[in-house]
């Protein structure tokens, strides 16, 4: 089918009309679950009281942090190469992760109890959000789109993903290694698991980070990964509920300033941290397979890269020229080049990303 066509089909609505529908359904969705399985009035024991909180903290904290950013000079560098309807974004103020994740995890930590699998995830989401602010401060600095070096931001990925996996291993080192599977089925992976896991947190932080390139499309798609998971971890996993409740809620908020037109950017302050917070919970609660579903649409945008390179390089002539599988990766801008507007591409992403939480909820 078209895509032209297809995109014209498509609801439309604008970045603030996502919002509304987005914000309303996951609050729907959310009283609905804890009336019937929990005690939606309770900040701990409960997806309502975390997730709303977190979500009017950061919606409120967003109207003095936005203007601080931008008095700042936090203005994001819109690589040329890029869709050419991006280059008015040039100047928005980006680092928006600094004051939504802080809000998340000091909402998740009192929520909790200061569980010690919740201090956990915080740290590590706190630390992935480090290496996104300074990557994204030295592209503040340089005015380039060029922060710091692709190995010494994986490298520091890697450094803070066995640090991690220590921990968790000194935790629970025998019923942390099996991953839970559809129809009550398991698999224990013993040794197998420790490379695994540092990759999950690693992959999933860059999926992340790449899915970060329209307006409202991390936050959102993040708030209803964020919000499957904690459905799915409220029998077993209260705290680690409560911290992806937390979570969905920051996520909603960060999008009052970030639905289209954007007033702020996430960063990769806030796309790395979000990755590694959802690689984290998939690990420490056994649910690495409901993870990989839910995420399925992260991951399709880092294989759109990694597919664009390959077949770049596959074809490249002897003027050092090759051929592009997409019009533009990752998948989200070659959709916009095939004539879907930036809502249209974010409101298919909201529904793909609620139809496999949905289909990982089903298959648990």
């Amino acid at each position: 089918m078209d895509a032209k066509f297809f995109a014209s089909k498509t609801l439309s609505l604008n970045g603030l009309g996502l919002l509304w529908i987005l914000g309303m359904g996951l609050s729907a969705a959310a009283l609905g679950f804890d009336t019937v399985f929990g005690h939606p009035f309770t900040l701990g024991g409960s997806i309502t009281m975390p997730f709303l909180t977190a979500a009017l903290a950061s919606g409120l904290l967003g109207f003095w942090a936005v203007p601080l950013l931008r008095v700042l000079k936090t203005g994001q560098f819109i690589r040329t190469e890029g869709p050419q309807g991006h280059l008015k974004k040039a100047g928005t103020p980006t680092m928006g992760g600094v004051f939504f994740l802080p809000v998340a995890v000091a909402i998740a930590l009192v929520a909790s109890g200061f569980s010690m699998d919740v201090l956990a995830v915080s740290a590590l989401t706190l630390s992935y959000g480090a290496i996104g602010w300074l990557d994204d401060w030295q592209v503040i600095q340089q005015r380039s789109n060029r922060g710091i070096t692709p190995r010494a931001k994986l490298a520091l990925q890697i450094a803070l993903a066995v640090l991690f996996c220590l921990w968790v291993f000194s935790q629970e080192p025998l019923a942390i290694t099996t991953v839970a599977l559809p129809l009550g089925l398991s698999l224990p992976l013993g040794a197998l698991f420790w490379p695994l896991a540092g990759f999950v947190l690693v992959a999933e932080s860059n999926a992340t980070n790449l899915t970060d390139g329209l307006d409202g499309l991390m936050g959102g798609t993040g708030a209803i990964a964020f919000f499957g998971l904690a459905v799915i971890l409220a029998p077993t996993h209260a705290d680690l509920m409560v911290f992806c409740a937390a979570m969905a809620g920051a996520c909603l908020g960060f999008l009052l300033h970030n639905h289209n037109p954007a007033r702020v950017f996430m960063g990769d302050t806030g796309s790395l941290a979000l990755g590694a917070a959802l690689g984290a919970v998939g690990l420490l609660s056994g649910n690495l397979f409901a993870l990989l579903v839910i995420t399925l649409l992260f991951f399709a945008e880092t294989l759109s890269v990694i597919i664009q390179v390959a077949y770049f390089k596959a074809t490249k002539g002897p003027d050092g020229v090759g051929k592009r599988f997409f019009k533009m990766a990752p998948l989200h801008h070659h959709f916009e080049l095939s004539g879907w507007s930036e809502t249209q591409v974010v409101a298919v992403a909201y529904a793909v990303t609620a139809a496999l939480a949905g289909f990982a909820l089903v298959l648990r």
